[in-house]
């Protein structure tokens, strides 16, 4: 008998219905994978499942939330359709959509198996880092830090009753006409006192070491420390939006997702959890525009002379189709 016998196509995998099932449902595969019916079966049925890579499928999709091109795609076993992020633990990857897809779309198209392509991710790539802190003799304060852990990057501020500035900011840069979607997953474990604490997330043309306000470029959510609120704001070099208060609110402990959208630097969108904030709708109507660059991915805590602390959990990474 030769060592290797050819079983089946790896595109399609064998699939025994645990209950009656129709050709087009969405399954997970035991092997993890999101798989595609292909034909109709009763309960303890054989038929098989499509898995191949890469192929794309029209699914249903959640109604509410956007999607961006090119962006993770997860199923949602209790409704039974696709949306941005996993809820709960039947929730599974399915791949990632193929062109945007709008609050109202009830379908999306989706490339199964695959994962996104990032141009910067922070769980992989170099971030640099500027720390504003007291030196005590010869000795520094080891807080405010940031931390690089599995899977996330941690900003703390001290307790100290002093300035203090802590940031993550990718040693990758990327153009203005990049066509750039970046995105974070934010965590604010602990908040910073709302008279003195400042913290940022976005895409910006450089840092500061006491105030982010004074970044020549930027567009970042913003959340004045002690507030719940989800703020925008942006800068073009000439013109300041200041931060606007979306109307959505963070809950301590609980991470929620940002992306900023730059495929059009003259009207830059951002999102809150798939919601597009400052439209009108979700927060007053703001536009947000970039004018020069080049830009980094960014993560900045600061706060002036006050003694409460504060700790964020951020991940996140930047896309370009610089079709």
């Amino acid at each position: 008998m030769p060592e290797a016998q050819f079983y089946q196509d790896g595109c399609a995998l064998d699939y025994t219905a645990d209950a009656a099932i129709t050709g087009g449902e969405v399954i997970q595969c035991r092997d993890g994978r999101a798989g595609v019916v292909k034909r109709d079966a009763a309960s303890g049925d054989l038929t098989a499942l499509s898995v191949n890579p890469g192929d794309v499928y029209t699914i249903t999709k959640t109604s509410g939330v956007v999607i961006l091109d090119g962006g993770k795609v997860y199923w949602d076993h209790s409704a039974n359709a696709a949306t941005f992020k996993a809820i709960s633990d039947r929730d599974f990857y399915v791949g990632v959509a193929v062109g945007d897809a709008a609050s109202t779309d009830t379908t999306l198209k989706v490339a199964f198996n695959i994962e996104p392509v990032y141009y910067f991710d922070s769980t992989r790539d170099h971030v640099t880092s500027v720390v504003t802190k007291t030196v005590v003799g010869s000795t520094t304060v080891e807080i405010p830090n940031v931390k690089n852990l599995a899977g996330a990057i941690r900003l703390e501020l001290g307790t100290t009753a002093e300035a203090q500035c802590v940031d993550a900011m990718s040693k990758k840069t990327f153009a203005i006409g990049s066509n750039f979607i970046a995105e974070f997953l934010i965590n604010v474990v602990v908040n910073a006192d709302a008279s003195a604490g400042d913290l940022n997330f976005g895409v910006a043309s450089g840092t500061s070491t006491t105030d982010f306000d004074a970044v020549a470029e930027c567009v970042a959510v913003h959340i004045d420390g002690g507030s719940a609120n989800i703020n925008a704001q942006s800068d073009d070099g000439s013109t300041a939006v200041a931060a606007a208060d979306s109307t959505l609110d963070l809950t301590a402990g609980t991470p929620f997702e940002v992306w900023i959208d730059g495929r059009n630097p003259s009207d830059v969108k951002v999102y809150v959890d798939g919601v597009r904030i400052m439209d009108g709708t979700t927060g007053a109507a703001k536009t947000f525009i970039l004018a020069t660059g080049p830009y980094v991915w960014i993560a900045h805590m600061e706060k002036t002379s006050d003694d409460s602390p504060g700790t964020v959990l951020v991940s996140g990474g930047v896309r370009l189709a610089q079709q």
